[in-house]
């Protein structure tokens, strides 16, 4: 009747309309995921910790100035379970140590590069570079990769191989080493994966081993 009254005398409804009520109730948890998603922060926001208020540079590199900045970060890193240590300062090279989450998170390498290291180079010119070392190993720097080369070297020639350093990218937001083997190639195959767990032992910021042909 209430076609007939409209001059209508039917109306056809298409796929489309019949489907929409069930779309707008499909989309309903993916518009959830991307408000949840629009809610993850990171540790670094400055919009969603408390903290000191920022300091600013130039400052001379001293232990006293490389704390300062580091306590303006470090409300970050609290209210994610870690923290963060001052462990040398090596000419230009600050060395540092993450705690709790902070350092056995798969994403350490990023937290370090993005936020520790940039804040400290940002407010402290003098600084050349900013490592991260384990609490249970050593930086990775040229020198102790060299260690745990020298002690594999005297097995290589003994199959008559050698082990060459190629470079060492510490400050890389996934650390690695660059090396090359020269000798026999079944040899070579064999003794490549028990140089990476003797670098890695040595050096748990170690993220990967290249090699060079």
């Amino acid at each position: 009747r209430i076609l007939a009254m409209m001059g209508l005398g039917c109306v056809l409804l298409t796929p489309a309309a019949l489907l929409a009520p069930f779309r707008a109730q499909c989309n309903r948890p993916q518009q959830r995921a991307r408000q949840l998603a629009m809610q993850v922060s990171s540790p670094f926001d400055e919009q969603t910790a408390e903290a000191p208020a920022r300091v600013t540079g130039p400052l001379e590199l001293t232990e006293e100035n490389v704390e300062l900045v580091l306590d303006g970060m470090r409300p970050y890193l609290i209210a994610d379970g870690g923290n963060v240590a001052l462990r040398d300062i090596d000419g230009g090279v600050v060395i540092l140590e993450l705690q709790g989450a902070c350092g056995s998170c798969p994403s350490s390498s990023m937290t370090m590069k993005m936020g520790l290291e940039r804040g400290l180079l940002e407010t402290i010119p003098e600084i050349l570079a900013v490592e991260q070392v384990s609490a249970t190993g050593e930086a990775l720097c040229d020198d102790t990769v060299m260690e745990v080369l020298d002690e594999i070297r005297p097995f290589l020639k003994n199959m008559g191989g050698d082990i060459e350093l190629i470079r060492v990218d510490a400050t890389d937001l996934q650390p690695s080493c660059t090396l090359k083997l020269t000798g026999p190639s079944a040899a070579l195959r064999s003794i490549k994966g028990e140089i990476i767990q003797r670098l890695r032992a040595k050096m748990p910021t170690l993220d990967g081993v290249l090699w060079e042909e």
